[in-house]
């Protein structure tokens, strides 16, 4: 037994031995199989990550190595596999009889390999489930934007880049007009200056629209940063802003903002303060030079619009030469479209792309007259032009805003308005009536013309008394008005017209309101239809002598009629009187010889407008005190004859006294006694606006209430020849002068008076415009005394704090403005011409905080002035005038 016990176990264990190894040979097929079936799926799988991969890489992000070597090892494990399978297919296909294979120690290796490799794929595969398969790559510092070629930007990039490059300029605001490129100009900043530049760690363009989404502002910046977005896709708007503000609060960073419309809180979104960064910029675009204003920006630049040679030079691009060259009328013509663009680069595009298809003297001639009589229908003007500038008036603020800029349309192209007269026409047209004081009504009306120019629909300065209108803003506001051209015959602005033929007054019969500037009115008007719809009317400058008979017989609803600037006009039609409604009548500049008794009839009457009517003969009694409801006067200049002029001037100062809601008047006083009536009435004190005194013989001292001249804004002395004096009547107020007396007083013109100073101005803290010219006697502005200085000293006033432009004209005897220098913190402008006593201006190095840019005077005048040092004198600019002193 001893010796069979070993015998049977290496018996035993060569059968193992024998059975394992037959197992490989045994399953060989069935693993093949198996295997092959593993290795589609991790080819699948592999698939699926590869998608993954080259979708993440294609947003800027790279695979992982981990990835990366994953799906190597897969390739290397495809090719092994696919040799493992052609062999064993091999080894099948050579077994002895169907059965057994002829060399078992070959199938025995392959049958171990497979049962391997199957354990190895199915590590693989359980490799390849990635929650991350790719990171994003750091982004490059600037993302060049595509842009075409550009015209007439080069100036205002050199302007931007000169102060980007000022260590205390840190943001920048471009403003202007819809279409007028400050996209293009921003592209151009964005490209060729931080392109070009390795101290900013990233630059970052924004573009913000209207209404501003925080979280999607801080998207844009955290991708930018490369940040993955799985880090912050499910954080909440406070946790961004943190994560933001600390990375970048570590960089030098730009931010470009575009298309902005309304104040962005930077910091809500995670900007860090500039003060805070050695080198970081902001440089915002926006159509309004508000949202410079509420974004405090260092630096703010208006985009205007081309110069004509630049505005002909970018239509002929968009055009194209060989149309251009084909004809020469062609280029003749292309003048003239370009011309009628008015330097916007959007309309110079649209139009020169849709002239690019005309090939013809005709066909442009055709499309010249389209353009110039009905803008709205010329190719891409209704579907490109004035839908984009249209974004400008849907973010006026509120009703009353739109239909007060819609009504600068009636005026011509190229008009500049006056800013008074444009209000009153508001007024007149109800507007502005939800303001029961006129005085209120005027202050409304200044607020919304500021609006506008800060929205970029008016153009003039904001300080300036007049306003005018792009003529493709003014298209666009026309287009508006008629219902964007679906009411074509609702507005009718006419400028120029030599006959208007009964046929065209047709198309009238539906219009709201008809504008006719400078054209002939003839007796075709009287065959006019009924005007039912008709609100306002205007006639200025139209060369008439009357108005044809009939003509106001038809209009029921006309709220606003003005005949201004028509000097052969005598006489006003009875039939006037009929028109119940009427709530605004300008005459001014009219030769009219009367005033109707029966205008009584027009008890609606708010606003009368009457300045410079020439040789007016007869004020009958009671023609204005019998307009009940009349708010507005105004009389400048009006020439009553001479024989009668006393009695109807103050006849007419008492008649406005009984008038209840009278609140606004401008007016010329002629005579002493009408001075004296205005002196003691407190009545009109208290509404005259704008007071003139004018050749008022006789008259030596002006005493002025103080206390009663709180909304006196326009003041003139004119050839008061014996004035000697004006004397300010403190009364109740001596010892506390406040801000609300003689606050409103910011015009002031003098001429041919004998004053010899003007201390008096003191008082009018406000005053803006200075005028004094042929004063023969004046010696000094300011009196430089010790009264003066102590007045000024004992009530704390400020001089000239407010003014922007000084002039003074043939002075001979002026020796000073004031002794001191004054810091004139608004002065804009000095004119000095005929004073050759005056050798030396209030100016210091701390005068005019860099407003004042130009000392108007002859050059003789200019050299000999006296100066703190030369450094002062070069300062300024002088303008040198050819006259003489």
């Amino acid at each position: 037994m001893d010796c069979v016990s070993p015998i049977l176990d290496v018996a035993t264990r060569l059968w193992d031995c024998t059975a394992k190894r037959a197992v490989y040979i045994r399953e060989l097929q069935e693993n093949l199989k198996s295997l092959k079936s593993l290795t589609e799926e991790l080819s699948n799988l592999s698939k699926d990550v590869m998608g993954r991969v080259e979708r993440e890489e294609d947003q800027q992000s790279r695979r992982t190595h981990e990835v990366d070597g994953w799906l190597r090892a897969v390739q290397v494990m495809e090719a092994e596999v696919e040799e493992i399978l052609q062999n064993g297919d091999q080894g099948i296909q050579q077994k002895c009889l169907g059965t057994c294979p002829k060399n078992c120690r070959s199938s025995y290796r392959l049958g171990k390999i497979v049962r391997r490799k199957i354990d190895a794929v199915t590590e693989l595969k359980g490799k390849g489930g990635f929650d991350v398969v790719a990171h994003s790559l750091p982004c490059a510092p600037v993302d060049e934007r595509p842009m075409g070629k550009t015209v007439g930007l080069d100036l205002m990039y050199e302007k931007v880049r000169r102060c980007l490059e000022d260590e205390q300029v840190r943001s920048i605001g471009l403003y202007g007009i819809g279409g007028v490129g400050k996209t293009t100009l921003l592209r151009k900043i964005n490209n060729e200056y931080f392109g070009k530049r390795n101290d900013f760690d990233v630059v970052i363009w924004i573009v913000v629209s209207k209404p501003i989404s925080i979280e999607k502002i801080q998207e844009v910046i955290l991708k930018k940063l490369s940040t993955p977005e799985h880090q912050w896709k499910s954080s909440s708007k406070e946790e961004k802003t943190a994560e933001i503000f600390k990375l970048l609060k570590a960089k030098n960073f730009v931010i470009l903002l575009d298309d902005m419309w309304e104040r962005l809180d930077l910091l809500e979104v995670g900007i860090p303060h500039l003060s805070d960064q050695t080198k970081s910029r902001i440089v915002l675009t926006t159509r309004s030079e508000r949202v410079c204003d509420e974004m405090e920006v260092h630096e703010r630049m208006r985009v205007e619009c081309l110069t004509p040679g630049e505005a002909f030079s970018l239509f002929c691009d968009k055009v194209g030469e060989n149309i251009l060259n084909s004809h020469p009328d062609i280029k003749r013509l292309a003048k003239i479209v370009a011309e009628e663009c008015k330097g916007l680069p959007l309309a110079l595009i649209v139009i020169g792309r849709s002239m690019a298809s005309r090939k013809t003297p005709r066909q442009w001639e055709q499309a010249l007259q389209v353009l110039k009589s009905y803008p709205a229908e010329f190719s891409g003007m209704g579907d490109q032009v004035f839908p984009i500038l249209k974004f400008s008036y849907d973010h006026l603020d509120n009703d009353t805003i739109k239909s007060c800029f819609l009504y600068c349309s009636i005026f011509p192209e190229d008009h500049v308005i006056s800013k008074e007269r444009l209000i009153e026409l508001w007024i007149g047209e109800g507007f502005l009536d939800k303001f029961a004081d006129i005085y209120e009504a005027h202050n409304q009306g200044d607020e919304i013309i500021r609006c506008l120019k800060l929205a970029c629909l008016l153009e003039g300065d904001v300080l300036e008394n007049t306003c005018s209108m792009h003529d493709v803003i003014r298209d666009m506001a026309l287009w508006l008005s008629c219902e964007c051209g679906e009411e074509k015959h609702k507005s009718f602005v006419l400028e120029h017209v030599e006959l208007i033929e009964a046929y065209e007054i047709v198309k009238w019969k539906e219009a709201q309101r008809i504008s006719l500037w400078h054209s002939n009115i003839n007796e075709g008007l009287s065959l006019s239809p009924y005007f039912l719809n008709l609100q306002t009317l205007i006639l200025r400058n139209c060369n008439m002598k009357s108005l044809p008979i009939g003509f106001f017989q038809f209009m029921p609803i006309i709220r606003v009629l003005d005949l201004s600037d028509n000097k052969k006009l005598v006489e006003l039609p009875l039939e006037i009187c009929r028109l119940e409604s009427l709530e605004y009548l300008n005459l001014s500049l009219t030769s009219i010889k009367r005033m109707p008794i029966e205008l009584k009839n027009l008890t609606k009457l708010r606003c009368l407008i009457l300045d410079y009517v020439d040789g007016l003969e007869v004020i009958p009694s009671n023609a204005i005190s019998c307009h009940p409801n009349l708010q507005m006067l105004s009389m400048i200049l009006s020439q009553i004859e001479e024989d009668i002029k006393e009695y109807e001037e103050v006849g007419v100062l008492q008649e406005l006294e009984c008038l209840q809601y009278l609140s606004w008047i401008r007016i010329t006083l002629l005579t002493v006694p009408a001075v004296q009536k205005y002196l003691t009435s407190l009545m009109l004190q208290k509404c005259i606006r704008r007071l003139e005194m004018r050749m008022c013989l006789g008259l030596q001292v002006v005493e002025l209430p103080l206390s009663a001249l709180q909304r006196l804004t326009v003041l003139e002395f004119d050839h008061c020849n014996d004035l000697e004096r004006v004397k300010i009547n403190m009364g109740l107020s001596r010892g506390h002068i406040t801000n609300s007396n003689f606050h409103n007083l910011v015009y002031v013109f003098i001429a041919g008076c004998r004053f010899l100073d003007l201390t008096w101005l003191i008082y009018a803290p406000s005053l803006e415009s200075l005028c004094v010219l042929q004063s023969l006697e004046t010696e000094e502005i300011i009196r430089g005394d010790e009264y003066g200085d102590s007045e000024i000293e004992e009530q704390n006033l400020s001089i000239f704090s407010r003014l922007v432009k000084l002039e003074l004209f043939d002075l001979p005897n002026l020796k000073s403005i004031y002794r001191r220098a004054l810091p004139f913190p608004s002065l804009k402008e000095i004119k000095v011409s005929f004073c050759p006593k005056l050798r030396k201006l209030p100016l210091n190095s701390n005068s005019a905080n860099n407003t004042l840019k130009i000392i108007e005077g002859h050059p003789s005048w200019w050299e000999e002035l006296e100066w703190e040092d030369d450094n002062l004198k070069r300062t300024f600019t002088p303008y040198f005038i050819s006259t003489s002193t």
